[in-house]
C-alpha cells in the first residue's frame, strides 16, 4: 500500500442505502468508488466492479498478477461531508505461484505508482473534487 490521498467534494455523498451495506460502521466512499470505476476505465484501466469491504471500499482493478486495486477510506465529518481517503492496494512485490512453483514478480509496484499518478490526474481534472493532500502515510491522522 502506497501514500494516501486525501480529497474532497460534494460529489461524493453518503448514497441512500449505502449504511445498510457497510461491513463497518462508518466507512463511507460508495459514490467515490462509482465514481472512479467510470474514471479509471476512462484511462485504460480494466475496473470491473466495487464493492464494501471491512475497512472501507474497493476498487478491483483486473488484469495484474495478482490481487490490486484502490481502497477507499471515508468518513462522515460533522457539517455532513465525507473525509476521504485514496490509496493503491498494492500487496507483495512477490508471490509464490503454485502453478509455476516459483516466487513471481508481481510488477505491482510500478503499477502503485502509475496508479497514484492517475488518481490524482483523475481528480484533479475534476472541477469539482479538491486535493488536499497526495503523500498522506496514514488516513485520519491529522
Amino acid at each position: 500500500m502506497g501514500t494516501f490521498i486525501r480529497v474532497s467534494s460534494a460529489k461524493f455523498p453518503i448514497l441512500p442505502g449505502e449504511a445498510d451495506e457497510l461491513v463497518n460502521e462508518g466507512m463511507y466512499g460508495k459514490a467515490l468508488a462509482e465514481y472512479l470505476v467510470s474514471r479509471l476505465r476512462e484511462y485504460g484501466y480494466d475496473a470491473p466492479f466495487c464493492c464494501c469491504e471491512d475497512w472501507g471500499w474497493w476498487v478491483e482493478l483486473a488484469g495484474f498478477p495478482c490481487t490490486f486495486g484502490v481502497c477507499i477510506y471515508g468518513r462522515e465529518c460533522n457539517d455532513g461531508h465525507l473525509d476521504l481517503y485514496v490509496t493503491d492496494g498494492a500487496g507483495q512485490d512477490r508471490v509464490w505461484s503454485w502453478r509455476k512453483f516459483r516466487f513471481i514478480d508481481t510488477g505491482v509496484r510500478e503499477a502503485a505508482v502509475k496508479l497514484h499518478g492517475d488518481l490524482i490526474a483523475i481528480f484533479n481534472a475534476d472541477p469539482d473534487v479538491m486535493v488536499l493532500a497526495t503523500d498522506l502515510d496514514s488516513p485520519f491522522v491529522e
